[in-house]
């Protein structure tokens, strides 16, 4: 069964490799980077405002889809005559109390918990679904390969991250900044809040601590984006290297090092790193928006 297993993977992984090097060895390199080019594929101006159709907007919509499909295979359970729960039921309350009991509830306040709970919740696992869809290779990249004896010409198998794009993962920490602050200004005021952020010194040093709190909010909002986007960004990264060596070497006998090494990787991520980031990234939205609701906390 392991054996079956690791064959599957290092299929999966090398499909995108080999429809890539199949097209392009003759015009250009193997070079990793090329996978992360999201293209324009439905180009939609409005003035300096760029809403164009791409293949990170395309995974962030199948990530959406999906995410309110598991949510509704899971939370929308028929319970049978007998009361009995199921493999779909038991799933779906591991997923709610992971959401409830290790997130909202560590880092919301009680009063908060009902109102917040369904942003963080679903912040999870939509963040989960696009990270481990980033993981199977799917025919939704900017690069075509000709079916042999047609003209038809076909999107080949990718592995693509949506969250391996900074644009992404700042919008996303972007509204938890925003609902932050929001929700700081609602429940204790401006002059209550902003005064928050100020700790215990003398008013002399003020100049000095003041710049440096405003700018650890801000700091916020960069560290949300840029940790799920790095770890997403060099996760993939190695996988598409190891499996490049065999183009850029142009030697076979290498293959089971490398599509070896990079089904381990491939394995790491998609069992720890996918889900350890998508529950990172909202436990520290909950804690964020339960600080400034209850700042003396």
């Amino acid at each position: 069964m392991k054996r079956a297993l690791t064959a599957l993977v290092s299929f999966a992984l090398l499909l995108p490799n080999l429809a890539f090097g199949a097209e392009g060895a003759e015009s250009e390199e193997f070079n990793p980077e090329h996978d992360f080019e999201i293209g324009e594929w439905i180009p939609i101006h409005l003035g300096p405002l760029d809403l164009s159709i791409n293949k990170a907007v395309a995974y962030l919509i199948l990530g959406s889809i999906l995410t309110m499909a598991l949510g509704i295979l899971l939370m929308r359970i028929k319970v049978g005559s007998k009361n009995e729960p199921g493999h779909r039921q038991a799933v779906g309350e591991i997923v709610y109390e992971v959401a409830q009991t290790q997130v909202a509830e560590q880092g919301l306040p009680h009063k908060a918990i009902g109102r917040w709970f369904p942003y963080v919740a679903t912040l999870m696992l939509f963040i989960w679904v696009v990270n481990i869809i980033s993981f199977i290779p799917l025919p939704l990249s900017n690069e075509k390969f000709t079916v042999p004896g047609t003209d038809l010409e076909l999107p080949t198998f990718a592995l693509y991250a949506a969250t391996s794009s900074i644009s992404v993962t700042l919008a996303l920490a972007l509204m938890t900044f925003v609902f932050t602050h929001f929700e700081g200004l609602r429940y204790n005021g401006p002059v209550k809040y902003f005064k928050s952020w100020i700790p215990d010194v003398p008013k002399a040093m003020y100049p000095l601590i003041v710049p440096l709190e405003i700018l650890g909010q801000f700091m916020r909002l960069v560290s949300l984006s840029v940790r799920l986007y790095a770890n997403m960004l060099a996760g993939h990264m190695l996988i598409l290297t190891f499996i490049g060596l065999i183009f850029v070497l142009g030697n076979l006998y290498i293959a089971p090092f490398v599509i070896g090494a990079a089904t381990l990787f491939y394995l790491f991520e998609v069992v720890i790193v996918v889900s350890i980031q998508a529950f990172i990234f909202a436990a520290l939205s909950a804690i964020y928006i339960g600080s400034a609701i209850e700042p003396e906390h």
